[in-house]
């Protein structure tokens, strides 16, 4: 087995967010699967065409395996074996990507004051989020750290992100393991659904306060084309899709649940209802990778690997905190920016997302269709 290392650096702060994990080898094998030739791939590496072809030389050497077709006049094609590595690549990103987004904003949290701040500034406020996996809650990781608060005098904030399921992170937040949670539900969902069953002995109304935070669309992520021409969770049973799921205790598994319940469809006739991957990311790289041919997710995360997207339902994504926590600093900056219209605009301006209720402190029934 191949052994990894892991390092990382500092760079100025950009509009785009680089990438989690670089990798010399998979950077060069994308450049060539992306231009087609091995010159192509040297101009979007900003390297020489000499450099290029040793370093793949070195790495065909290394590992024992051809990674390029090298045919004179052809266009440049990976091997199937460099089809493989770059798949496999892509899917342990997708994987990790939680845990690598939350590593490393303890890592900028770590260098913010000796690289960026001032002993006169004073220290940042910190906010513990657990909450299921969202890229909103990551553009907001990196709004709210680089931008201004609203409010003369607000010092920076930097939300300590750790993504698990919607059921873990409300409770996380009971157990005092965190400040805020972050969690979806559907607003079809009835006074005895599954998603009422479940999260309502997770909350209090003398405890808890519930936070607006997002719509965001969940439906069936698919190959481009939609060659299975699948639009409900019955076409997939019928066809036998080979499915791809989200583990338990995550929303978007309580969701699919749902869906069946109201099909009046058992688990078992979804094919691939135990195959599980750790985000919504993930299961969009498991259907681009062609390894599976539906799973269910974000219109974000289908759009990002190029998939296509049939929206089934839209879901609201709010937070939670204790009402003791409610009028703290941290949190009070917080509200500030979610209320802004720098970080509404932001918001909307994301594929399958949009502001609701954004900041807003409001009654569990008024944001929680369920609740009596």
């Amino acid at each position: 087995m191949r052994k990894i290392e892991l390092s990382y650096s500092l760079s100025p702060r950009r509009t785009e967010r680089p990438a989690l994990l670089r990798n010399p080898m998979m950077d060069v094998l994308h450049a060539v699967q992306a231009s087609g030739s091995i010159s192509g791939a040297a101009r979007m590496q900003g390297l020489s065409y000499r450099h290029v072809w040793g370093q793949l030389k070195e790495w065909e050497a290394d590992l024992g395996q051809a990674l390029i077709f090298w045919e004179r006049g052809q266009a440049a094609r990976l091997t199937p074996f460099g089809e493989r590595l770059l798949a496999a690549e892509r899917l342990a990103q997708a994987r990790l990507g939680p845990q690598l987004e939350s590593l490393r904003a303890e890592l900028e949290r770590a260098f913010a004051v000796a690289l960026d701040g001032h002993p006169s500034e004073g220290p940042s406020e910190l906010i513990t989020l657990y909450a299921s996996h969202d890229h909103a809650l990551i553009e907001l990781q990196e709004f709210a750290a680089a931008e201004p608060g609203p409010q003369r005098g607000d010092p920076p904030l930097h939300l300590d992100i750790r993504f698990c399921g919607s059921v873990d992170a409300i409770r996380a937040l009971n157990e005092g393991r965190c400040q805020l949670a972050g969690f979806h539900t559907q607003p079809f969902a009835a006074a005895g659904s599954l998603s009422a069953r479940t999260y309502r002995p997770l909350l209090k109304p003398g405890l808890h306060k519930i936070i607006g935070f997002a719509r965001r669309a969940q439906g069936l992520m698919v190959a481009r084309g939609n060659p299975l021409r699948l639009r409900t969770v019955q076409d997939v049973a019928r066809l036998q899709a080979r499915f791809v799921n989200r583990a338990k205790g995550t929303g978007t598994r309580l969701l699919l649940d749902e869906l069946l319940a109201q099909a009046e469809l058992p688990p078992q006739d979804i094919a691939g209802y135990e195959r599980v991957e750790s985000s919504h990311a993930a299961v969009a790289t498991a259907v681009a990778s062609g390894s599976a041919d539906v799973g269910l997710g974000t219109e974000y995360a289908a759009r990002a690997q190029g998939l296509d997207f049939v929206p089934l339902t839209e879901e609201r994504y709010l937070l939670v905190c204790l009402k003791s926590a409610l009028d703290t600093p941290p949190l009070q900056a917080l509200l500030r920016r979610l209320r802004s219209n720098a970080w509404q605009q932001r918001l909307g301006g994301l594929p399958g997302y949009a502001p609701d209720h954004c900041g807003e402190v409001a009654a569990m029934k008024r944001l929680l269709p369920w609740w009596d």
